[in-house]
């Protein structure tokens, strides 16, 4: 995609605008003009607190011209105000050219709530927040009142004595077979699937590293979350193996929440899940993505919806107190009918918790489509299941807490939890709003330092990445390099925390 811009508006923020309706554009430095290629041209301006944009699109022949404009004040500095006058023009020259009104509007961050929660601070009442997001964002009425409600749930469960504790994330990065929607780093094949046992070893290392570090910073961790990949692909001597490893290492009797991935319904066993118990996991996700067959074979799940409806038995006689059901809106394949079936029957079964994601093209997914350009008519599908689960999910008793969005998401949709009051996933909030730090084990895993939240509600963040792959996060681990990257890891820590702390 061709970008133009003259006058102080960031690139980054004006390539997010164009993907909303040109998913999965790139935007290479020297692109030829053609009519098959969209172009985007901003010119900002501001005079005094007044911002001002002309925003011409073009594609297929067509061009479209709209003018936005937006005034400082009150939450909104200058530096905003000339992106909403740009996001307003750029929405509707856009709209215009594809007729296409996205539901979010100008709404481009990873948590759309943020607004809502700073609109809420400022004194703002929910209707009021909902009618200024509305309005300033051009974001569907339906949609800003989503955003609110997501506020108000992470206000609700986020306390202010949260920073002086941590989370403890674990990564299993193996699958018995990849999903072709999939961009997660995990490993299927044979040959991978036997470093399981070695790689065991070296993350037992690692999580006492990490413990270790969290008990010499004086932190209480609140909650852990075994996560992949998908953990139980472990055989039951393995899942043992690494529930000790954790038990070892804290009184799980006294975290809030200990969280066990079990996504697969097709490497769920009884005893897995009363192992599972007896080492005190408090919640455990079995995901399904959809009930239709022929959508779970088309997308490589090797399950079907009875094979999940059993694995959800086993769950529930297993006494483990919460269980979360994942259901993905927009899959090829898969209709409004269709998914507002699965939504009604996972309904049926009352789990505590329910994600409605939406399909997001991913470059490292298999089914991904070659440099995407226009919107996917899929959407409009999409955008009716998503609508319909929400409305369903409500009045069935479960409420809104948690809230992302991705890049590429069919119908420019969100991924929303959730739950019944007082069983909400905690874990999800706290490392979504970055309330305290996550210290992480695993290949792939990402720790992620976060201080205290300042005034405006921004914090200091740093982050340290484990190794990405299994071979090269085992090397890691091993003899001298080990206890090197162990020392290495707690100094980091203790270094954040001396400064921000």
């Amino acid at each position: 995609m061709i970008l133009r811009i003259t006058g102080d508006l960031k690139p980054y923020y004006a390539q997010t605008l164009c993907m909303i309706f040109f998913p999965g554009a790139k935007f290479p430095e020297n692109e030829a003009p053609s009519p098959d290629v969209p172009e985007a041209y901003f010119d900002v301006s501001c005079e005094d607190s007044h911002a001002h944009a002309r925003v011409s699109v073009s594609f297929g022949g067509k061009t479209e011209t709209r003018w936005g404009d937006c005034t400082a004040e009150g939450e909104i500095d200058g530096a905003k105000a000339r992106q909403i006058a740009a996001g307003i023009a750029f929405y509707e020259a856009a709209s215009a050219l594809t007729g296409y009104r996205p539901p979010w509007g100008i709404l481009t961050g990873v948590r759309p709530a943020k607004i809502a929660s700073e609109l809420l601070r400022g004194g703002y009442s929910s209707d009021a927040a909902a009618k200024r997001i509305t309005e300033k964002y051009l974001t569907a009425p339906h949609k800003a009142k989503l955003a609110v409600a997501v506020s108000q749930a992470e206000d609700r469960l986020i306390r202010a004595e949260l920073h002086r504790t941590c989370s403890v994330y674990i990564g299993i990065p193996f699958c018995p077979s990849r999903c072709s929607y999939c961009s997660f780093v995990s490993y299927t094949s044979p040959k991978l699937l036997a470093l399981i046992p070695e790689y065991l070893t070296a993350l037992r290392t690692n999580i006492h590293t990490v413990f270790d570090t969290i008990r010499q910073l004086g932190r209480t961790v609140s909650t852990v979350y075994i996560g992949g990949g998908t953990p139980t692909v472990l055989n039951e001597d393995q899942l043992r193996y690494l529930l000790d490893a954790v038990c070892a290492e804290t009184d799980v009797s006294r975290l809030e929440e200990f969280t066990l991935e079990a996504g697969r319904p097709d490497t769920i066993t009884k005893e897995k899940l009363e192992i599972a118990q007896r080492h005190g996991v408090s919640r455990i996700s079995v995901n399904t993505q959809t009930l239709n067959d022929e959508v779970l074979a088309a997308i490589g799940r090797h399950h079907t919806a009875q094979q999940f409806l059993q694995a959800y038995d086993m769950a529930k006689e297993a006494g483990i107190p919460h269980i979360n059901v994942d259901l993905i809106a927009g899959l090829s394949g898969e209709s409004t009918e269709s998914f507002s079936s699965s939504v009604d029957r996972i309904i049926g079964l009352s789990p505590d918790n329910i994600t409605v994601h939406t399909f997001s093209v991913k470059k490292a997914a298999e089914i991904r489509q070659d440099n995407p350009l226009v919107y996917d008519p899929q959407g409009e599908a999409a955008a009716r299941s998503v609508d319909y689960a929400q409305q369903a999910l409500v009045e069935a008793g479960y409420a809104p807490y948690y809230m992302y969005r991705q890049k590429n998401t069919v119908g420019n949709l969100e991924n929303v939890g959730y739950a019944r009051p007082g069983t909400e996933g905690l874990y999800n909030i706290y490392m979504m709003e970055e309330v305290h730090s996550i210290f992480a084990a695993g290949a792939s895993a990402v720790t992620k330092f976060v201080s205290p939240m300042e005034p405006d509600g921004n914090c200091r963040i740093e982050r340290i990445f484990e190794a990405k792959y299994p071979y090269e996060y085992l090397k890691a681990y091993t003899g001298q390099s080990g206890k090197e990257k162990a020392s290495e890891y707690t100094r980091c820590a203790l270094e954040f925390y001396r400064t921000y702390f």
